[in-house]
This record gives structure tokens, C-alpha cells and sequence, in this order.
């Protein structure tokens, strides 16, 4: 698979999908740029070469109609800040107007269209309209892993435009590189860490990544539904009943393969899922009626450390209590901790999943990890071993 390091842009106008669908405050201000950030060593390749740099992007959710406060316009100046050059604006993605000012525009120029989410055939995949996009450059760049998972006009049906004149971006190739790590690794031991509040929304995962993993540990809301398959008592924790037996199976599977399953030991419980909340530190498969589970207790952690410190590969998805709440934000604190230790040392981590990456940038563990993804549902996705429409597209 040829990379972005083997094509030279000189000369070329490059189309490339970012994803800058970024967060806006109430003054239409961006208020974290990582993604802006993300795209700036691909975009910067492509203008020092003296290629034109045309920038497409969705921004939240305009439903096919001309929206302003969804418009790319917001975002300009950040671009340009972060970027270091000028960013020209062009109210529309496709038509003759936005083919002649792109075709104006000098070589090293980068160039950012309106929102393709303001036509309704960006989601449907529609032909016509990747046409369209794809009309207006001689080169296309996938780099928007938050989106390589939608079958879009500009993320998967526009690649067919360009059969010999596709790639992918910087972003794009360290995402799918960061995973491959994790799921083919011949280094060992590989420890998985899962949190989060379902089992059901894990499942496929867990069944992707039994046989590439030596240690999983569980935490969050669905160590509860284990627990009580266990035959555990976890007073009024969050359990999801109707999978206790997948619990059980999940359980026996890993025995099969001898993967170590770490449930936690203790829990930090609560008598309201409240932040002024009482709280106390009881056995795990002992949590009274009236009271529950909202965090892991210090021997769990005492339990994990060793684990993680003996890791080769680690990957984290998903917390293991209710971090937004102070008094419950300890255990996934020091477990981020333990794992920025173990990177330290020489160990991989990739974390991934929207809690653990809000966690991680939280409490400023972010730097200490050897990868952060930048998309929660294709990463996902690619954890459950399926193969992403924006990756199939430039590979194909």
C-alpha cells in the first residue's frame, strides 16, 4: 500500500478529507483543536511541495440543508493558527464557482470548502456528488479516521475517482498502524483494558480480540453484570440482566484461551449516583441493596499494577468508574497512571473510545501515551475486526 511519502505534489491539486468536525462554544469558537492539529503534517506536505492543499470536512449535523452555525467558516481562523498559513474559505463544496476560484489559487495555497454535510448526498454515499468533489482536484487524500467508517461520498465513493492518484494521509496511516500493533503483536503480554457501561456494546470486541490478548481487564458498568453472573450481590449497580449467560460464556471462552480475566476486587459504592453522594469501600460481590458501584477500591488497583507494568502492548477502552465526578475519578486516574509508567518504560498503548480519551486528556495523561485515536466508532470498528469503507476504498 503506497503511502503519502511515496507521491510528490508539486503541481498537484489535492483533495483532502479532514475531519474537523470539532467542538464550537456558544461564540462559535473552537474549543479543542486536536483534530485541526491531527490533519497539519499532511496538509503541510502537500503546500511545501507546492501542491494546493483543498481542505473537506463535515461539521456536525446540518441534515442536508445550509445551516451558518454549522458553517466551516467558524473554524478559519483556528485553521489558520494552527496551520501557519493563510486558509482561503469558499462558501460552497462543489460547482463551477468553486472550481474556478480552487483552479485560481496559487501552488502552496490551502483551500477549506463549506460543509458537505449541507448537501444530503454527502451521507448517502451518492455517485453523482462524489463526482462532483472529485472534479475539482487531481489527487485524493484520506485522512479523517473519525469518519473512515461511514460509507460517504467524500470518505469511501470518491475514491473510485481516482484509481491511481489516492492515498493516505499521515493521520489516517498512524491510526491504522497504531491498531494493527495491538491486534497482530508478536510482543507479549498484550493486556486489553475494558470499561464502559454494557457488555452488549463490548461484545464483539472481546470476541475480536480473545485470541490476540494474554490479559483483559474489566471495568466500569459492566463489571457488575460479570459480578452477578458470578453470583455476586451488587446491590443497585448498573447490570444488564438479560446477559448474565454471555457474561459466563465470555468468561469461559478466555479460560479456553488463556487469557487472564481481571475483575475488580473491591468497589468505591455510592448510596446516590450523585457527586455529594455517601460512599464507602466494600468487596466487589458484596455490595449491599441501596448502595452502588461507581469506582474501583485500591486493592483492585493494587491488583492491576503489576499487570500492566509487565506489559509489552496495552490497550484502553473505556474508564473504570464515573470519572466526571470527582470522587470518582480515582481508579481510572491511577490506572492512566500505571499505563503512562509502563509507556515510560517501553511499553505500546493506544487508547481509544470517547471516555477514555476524554479521560486521558482530563487529567493530562494524553502526552504519556503512546498513541491517542482520534476516532471513537471507527476505532472501534476496526477493534471488532471489521474492515473500515474509507480504508477498503484507498486500498483498493
Amino acid at each position: 500500500m503506497k503511502t503519502i511519502d511515496n507521491f510528490n505534489f508539486n503541481q498537484k491539486t489535492v483533495l483532502i478529507r479532514v475531519d474537523f468536525n470539532v467542538p464550537l462554544n456558544a461564540d462559535f469558537q473552537v474549543t479543542d483543536t486536536n483534530r485541526i492539529e491531527a490533519a497539519k503534517p499532511t496538509v503541510l506536505k502537500v503546500i511545501k511541495e507546492g501542491g494546493k492543499a483543498v481542505l473537506m470536512s463535515h461539521l456536525g449535523r446540518p441534515k442536508g440543508e445550509k445551516n451558518s452555525a454549522y458553517s466551516l467558516k467558524h473554524i478559519v481562523a483556528s485553521a489558520e493558527k494552527i496551520l501557519g498559513v493563510p486558509v482561503v474559505f469558499i462558501e460552497d463544496c462543489i460547482g463551477n464557482q468553486v472550481k474556478h476560484t480552487i483552479d485560481s489559487a496559487a501552488a502552496g495555497s490551502v483551500i477549506l470548502l463549506e460543509n458537505l454535510r449541507f448537501y444530503a448526498e454527502e451521507e448517502k454515499g451518492d455517485e453523482n456528488f462524489a463526482e462532483k468533489l472529485a472534479e475539482l482536484g487531481d489527487f485524493y487524500i484520506n485522512d479523517a479516521f473519525g469518519t473512515a467508517h461511514r460509507a460517504h461520498a467524500s470518505t469511501t465513493i470518491i475514491a473510485k475517482f481516482f484509481p491511481q492518484a489516492k492515498c493516505f494521509g499521515y493521520l489516517l496511516a498512524k491510526e491504522i498502524e497504531s491498531l494493527d500493533k495491538v491486534l497482530n503483536s508478536t510482543e507479549k503480554p498484550v493486556t486489553a483494558v475494558l470499561g464502559g457501561s454494557k457488555v452488549s456494546s463490548k461484545i464483539t470486541i472481546i470476541e475480536n480480540i480473545l485470541d490476540k490478548i494474554d490479559h483483559m481487564i474489566i471495568g466500569g458498568g459492566m463489571t457488575f453484570t460479570f459480578i452477578k453472573a458470578l453470583g455476586g450481590k451488587i446491590g443497585n449497580s448498573i447490570c444488564e440482566d438479560d446477559k448474565l449467560d454471555l457474561a459466563l460464556e465470555i468468561l469461559q471462552k478466555a479460560k479456553e484461551k488463556n487469557v487472564t480475566v481481571h475483575l475488580p476486587l473491591d468497589i468505591v459504592v455510592a448510596d446516590a449516583f450523585s457527586p455529594d453522594a455517601n460512599t464507602k469501600i466494600v468487596e466487589a460481590k458484596n455490595i449491599e441493596d441501596g448502595w452502588q458501584g461507581l469506582d474501583v477500591g485500591s486493592k483492585t488497583l493494587e491488583d492491576l499494577k503489576p499487570v500492566i507494568m509487565q506489559s509489552k502492548i496495552i490497550l484502553w477502552n473505556g474508564p473504570l468508574g464515573v470519572f466526571e465526578m470527582e470522587k470518582f475519578a480515582n481508579g481510572t486516574i491511577e490506572l492512566g497512571n500505571f499505563i503512562a509508567e509502563a509507556t515510560e518504560k517501553g511499553a505500546f498503548s493506544l487508547v481509544g473510545g470517547g471516555d477514555s480519551v476524554a479521560a486521558v486528556k482530563q487529567f493530562g495523561l494524553a502526552p504519556k501515551m503512546s498513541y491517542v485515536s482520534t476516532g471513537g466508532g471507527a476505532m472501534l470498528e476496526m477493534l471488532e475486526g471489521k474492515i473500515l469503507p474509507g480504508v477498503r476504498a484507498i486500498q483498493e
